[in-house]
């Protein structure tokens, strides 16, 4: 906490303004556009090792959250005040950080599969910024970073020469897939049958039962998008700027569209249950990966004429 102090006493209204921009790009929304611009339009390889990075980050975020429960800096020590603009995503427990799991796992990534400098660069101070948003604007402690940012690099370093390896054949990334999908079906069963206490912050427990269904939608819904990409579409990423901006814009319009519109309509249907979810996080991914490349032949169609 006497760092946070520290930082605290250095906020200015300048500072505060800029922290609150850098830490937003942490943020699930900033994932999904740069994973699906890396899927659609530069590299599907690529694209598949930053979704896992960020798949199977989420899942050890989470179950850390939950394993650990420790309380945000300003329940712990009512005297420290917050950047306010930054409590309205500060949701779930405080250890370890998600957005910093989210931004380094992301440009981390990025950095280690791009060797243009003028990616990198930005990349890596974007790893730097990020959690030191958290910090300065006074949601996370050190500790809750500093282990995102163990576990992100881990993850980026190992899976990167994984995901190379199983996409070589079929059957390797079945297996692979299979793991994943076995991995976030263990945390679904942790969040719903493990004994926590009773005292347990009911809103925090709730989000981790809402991340367990969204991130096992997720990867069936990635496993969907491997075979029908596999056996039918079979897309290409290259393209001129034009046809990239006509596969990145109206499908990202589309996604949104199945990401709020659906919302409301499958919470009726399965009772209120997370589960609902589950199962919209499983179209945006399905759709994403396997529906809309489907377009991609009539870009590039028009792009040859």
């Amino acid at each position: 906490m006497e760092f946070l102090y520290f930082l605290e006493n250095m906020r200015t209204p300048v500072g505060d303004v800029f922290f609150s921009l850098i830490t937003h790009m942490g943020e699930e929304t900033i994932f999904i556009l740069v994973g699906l611009l890396f899927f659609w339009c530069i590299d599907k390889k690529k694209g598949y090792f930053l979704l896992s990075v960020g798949f199977i980050g989420t899942v050890i975020n989470q179950f850390l959250k939950l394993w650990f429960r420790i309380p945000r800096p300003w329940v712990k020590n009512p005297n420290f005040t917050i950047v306010e603009s930054a409590r309205a995503e500060a949701t779930g427990y405080s250890f370890p950080s998600g957005h910093t799991q989210t931004s380094v796992g992301m440009y981390g990534g990025i950095a280690r599969v791009c060797k243009n400098l003028w990616v990198r660069i930005p990349c890596i101070l974007l790893c730097i910024l990020v959690p030191l948003s958290r910090m300065y604007l006074g949601v996370h402690t050190p500790a809750d970073v500093g282990v995102s940012v163990a576990v992100a690099l881990v993850l980026i370093f190992v899976l990167y020469p994984v995901v190379n390896k199983v996409l070589e054949k079929p059957k390797y990334m079945r297996i692979y897939l299979a793991v994943l999908i076995a991995l976030a079906a263990a945390f679904l069963a942790f969040v719903l049958l493990y004994p926590f206490p009773a005292d347990i912050d009911m809103h925090n427990y709730e989000s981790g039962i809402k991340n367990a269904y969204k991130i096992l939608g997720c990867i069936l819904g990635l496993w969907v998008s491997f075979e029908i990409d596999e056996h039918y579409t079979h897309f290409e990423t290259k393209g001129s700027w034009w046809v990239q901006i006509l596969k990145l814009v109206p499908g990202l319009l589309v996604l949104l569209a199945i990401k709020s519109g659906l919302k409301a309509p499958l919470y009726a249907l399965c009772g209120g249950s997370f589960i609902a979810d589950g199962i919209r996080y499983f179209l945006i991914t399905a759709v994403a990966g396997g529906v809309w490349p489907m377009t991609f032949k009539l870009w590039s169609k028009l792009d040859k004429k």
